[in-house]
């Protein structure tokens, strides 16, 4: 009989929410049942401390990235901890965290990819196995490190209607293409800005974390002389499979635009290159189920709907949970790091062949 492992897995996502918290069980193979997530909001000083962190190159020896590091392991701890009391469960119930831990430099090209986050201390803060560093070598092997989410959701798709696409709009777009023709039909990548710059827009102008329901984006008028120039980025004629740093397309923040023409460029920005990527596939999928917090974005759901000319749902439209799909997703992936088992392959992240990773710290005895 093939073991099952109760998994916890952590996200801190690019678009510096917070910590998700989520608990499956899985063989790290087909078998996945979700058993419950929570969120865990980051206060507005620690996020605004997190992002003076990212596009550091320079890493921990820095003092305020190491103290970041520290402080961000701890407030998982607490995450953790917490969770695990509302569950009822003990740290001999988990057989191993998945810690995704927060990325604030990636850049594949130099084979270099930074994830804050002390593995070793978080095993010893929650008495629980920890798997962390999931990305390196992916990228040190020619890969892109991201996304890593597709066998997952790989997993989950068992059975349902093929082809098939899975959006995860978090701070950058995702996507994975799931063919249907077996184990290897199957294509990852970033398709382009997500929810990280109009988040960011939106606390500069307006001091709310987020547009709720896309209600701002609704009211604006589109820039199209900026949505263009967006458009013409060399990013969207490379090749799949390939990824994003979260910052990667800064320069196209529409500054000079009032507070709802910039929400609403914004937005159809995420929008166009989210749809065009769908229109550009091979074989158009039958269905588009959408994750992450974009999803809650009725405006961007509409746009997507519209200019792809195909079904748009959200993910939990499957049962699925959508918010919590990323940090399940390294739950799974900590399983398959301690059973050998790949977390990439050549059509999800370019590495040269299926690629395992993360690094695991056990608790002392």
């Amino acid at each position: 009989m093939t073991q099952k492992y109760l998994a916890l897995g952590l996200m801190s996502g690019t678009s510096l929410d917070g910590i998700d918290v989520a608990l499956i069980e899985t063989d790290g193979v087909g078998s996945v049942s979700p058993k419950g997530g929570e969120a865990f909001p980051y206060d507005r000083m620690f996020r605004d401390r997190l992002r003076l962190c990212l596009g550091q190159q320079k890493g921990r020896e820095d003092p305020q990235i190491a103290w970041a590091e520290s402080e961000l392991t701890k407030r998982h701890a607490q995450a953790v901890l917490v969770f695990m009391d509302r569950m009822g469960l003990k740290a001999a119930d988990i057989h191993m965290i998945g810690f995704h831990g927060q990325t604030i430099w990636h850049a594949p090209k130099e084979k270099k990819t930074i994830q804050l986050g002390d593995g070793a201390l978080l095993a010893t803060l929650t008495g629980i196995d920890v798997v962390n560093d999931f990305r390196s070598a992916d990228v040190l092997a020619g890969g892109q490190g991201a996304p890593l989410v597709p066998l997952y959701h790989q997993a989950l798709a068992q059975g349902l209607p093929k082809p098939m696409a899975v959006v995860n709009v978090g701070g950058v777009s995702n996507m994975t293409y799931l063919g249907g023709k077996g184990e290897t039909d199957i294509l990852a990548f970033d398709m382009g800005p997500g929810n990280a710059l109009l988040d960011d827009w939106m606390l500069e102008k307006t001091g709310k974390a987020f547009d709720k329901d896309g209600a701002l984006s609704a009211q604006g008028r589109v820039d199209q002389s900026h949505l263009q120039t967006f458009l013409l980025h060399p990013y969207f004629e490379r090749p799949a499979p390939k990824s994003l740093d979260r910052d990667a397309f800064t320069n196209f923040v529409p500054s000079s635009l009032s507070d709802e023409d910039g929400a609403a460029t914004l937005t159809m920005m995420m929008a166009l290159s989210i749809s065009d990527a769908l229109r550009a596939l091979s074989a158009q999928p039958v269905a588009v189920y959408v994750a992450g917090g974009g999803r809650h974005n009725a405006t961007m759901m509409r746009w997507i709907a519209e200019y792809s000319g195909l079904s748009i749902q959200n993910a939990d439209d499957l049962g699925w949970n959508g918010d919590f799909l990323e940090a399940e997703a390294f739950a799974y992936l900590a399983v398959r790091s301690v059973l050998g088992l790949p977390l990439s392959l050549p059509t999800t992240t370019g590495v040269p062949l299926p690629m395992t990773g993360g690094r695991l710290h056990k608790v002392k005895a």
